[in-house]
């Protein structure tokens, strides 16, 4: 396994890209911990830190393709330069007006959905290069999405735990400064990269389904099966923390019980990554997002903490594998001039879908026990994985 990533990373340009764009995705786990801490600290209330936050969140995911599709247009110099200036502008504006309690709720609204509509697609981009620097090996290219899904995971771990430091020793604006100086130092080093210099925009055409909804339709199995698992992962922080209070359990148990979950999604990414797949990724699709959903039907049954860990842990082994496959197959699926836009769709049905999640186990954990609503969010994605089998079978 250690050969195979060794071999990602001795691509020529690899490491040097790869870490940049890390840097510079940093800031998203930095961020918006950071943005709530502050803006709940300088309005004194936790709705319109949520309100807040909701904008924040809106923008960043559900304007994610527009943004890609000025990066297929341009090229990723010419369009990222921009966005990350403007991103760290706004975000420099922001931690003016949240420097003294009393900021008006409209202004920090206003400035936080601006900064989320422009802040820079590095995850679509970065697999957008993977695709350029692996294009003669599919082997290969699997192996670099699985390690950069792995690493965006434990990015997204690491963030809050910086938070957490920085916001011990100094206020929240630190991590907002923070989370800007990641983005202007990462993304610098990325656009000078040589293999992103070298990606000129692509060739505009006529061609029915290089719009966006055209890419959404093209990469439609990918973007149902990953929505799924988007459902599945927003509902297990609230189904978790509610399993815990059942049997009596405090924060700490909920904490070592999403841990494994992350803890599965990372061994399962580098597992995933390692094996010479023969079967087709639209059959591997619909089977990793099978097992999910299989693993999380009797979750609620487990006897206490520790044997939810171990079956969160076994759901999360499904996830990483998901995402990288529905990426591979979305990269497949359509043309370059239009291949950041198809990852931006997945990407964004994987957010969309966490965000309905969360909302839909909110509504369940007060009408069903703990065990019925880990069933019924297992069936949720055990129906949408035989849902995109449907649509990839062949017709009769």
């Amino acid at each position: 396994m250690s050969a195979s990533y060794a071999r990602v990373l001795r691509i020529p340009h690899a490491r040097r890209t790869f870490a940049n764009a890390l840097l510079a995705r940093l800031s998203y786990g930095v961020v918006p911990l950071s943005v709530m801490l502050a803006v709940t600290r300088a309005a004194g209330s936790y709705a319109v830190a949520g309100a807040v936050m909701a904008l924040f969140g809106a923008t960043v995911v559900f304007l994610s393709p527009a943004r890609a599709a000025l990066i297929d247009r341009y090229g990723p110099r010419r369009a990222l330069v921009p966005m990350a200036s403007v991103y760290v502008l706004l975000l420099a504006l922001l931690t003016t007006a949240v420097w003294r309690p009393g900021a008006s709720p409209v202004l920090l609204g206003a400035l936080t959905a601006l900064a989320g509509a422009c802040a820079p697609p590095l995850g679509p981009t970065m697999r957008t290069v993977w695709a350029r620097l692996a294009q003669e090996d599919r082997a290969l290219l699997q192996r670099a999405y699985s390690l950069d899904g792995v690493a965006e995971e434990l990015l997204f771990v690491s963030g809050p735990l910086l938070v957490g430091v920085l916001v011990g020793a100094a206020a929240p604006t630190a991590g907002i400064v923070v989370g800007a100086a990641l983005m202007v130092a990462g993304t610098a080093g990325f656009v000078a990269s040589p293999v992103v210099r070298a990606i000129r925009p692509a060739a505009l055409t006529s061609r029915r389904g290089t719009g966006g909804l055209g890419v959404l339709r093209s990469v439609g199995r990918p973007v149902g099966a990953v929505t799924g698992v988007g459902l599945a992962i927003g509902s297990l922080d609230l189904l978790v923390v509610a399993f815990a209070d059942l049997h009596g359990h405090g924060g700490a148990s909920v904490a070592w019980v999403l841990a494994a979950v992350s803890a599965g999604s990372a061994v399962g990414g580098l597992l995933n990554g390692a094996v010479a797949w023969r079967g087709p990724a639209r059959t591997r699709l619909v089977l990793l997002t099978l097992g999910l959903g299989l693993a999380l039907l009797g979750a609620g049954l487990a006897p206490g903490p520790g044997t939810l860990a171990l079956v969160m842990a076994v759901a999360g082994f499904f996830v990483s594998p998901v995402l990288t496959t529905a990426y591979l197959i979305a990269d497949e699926t359509v043309g370059p001039e239009v291949r950041t836009q198809a990852g931006a769709w997945v990407n964004t049905a994987v957010n969309a879908g966490s965000t309905l999640g969360t909302a839909a186990a909110g509504a369940l954990v007060g009408h069903l026990p703990v065990a019925g609503c880990f069933a019924a969010t297992g069936v949720a994605v055990v129906l949408t994985a035989l849902a995109v089998g449907r649509s990839a079978a062949p017709a009769g």
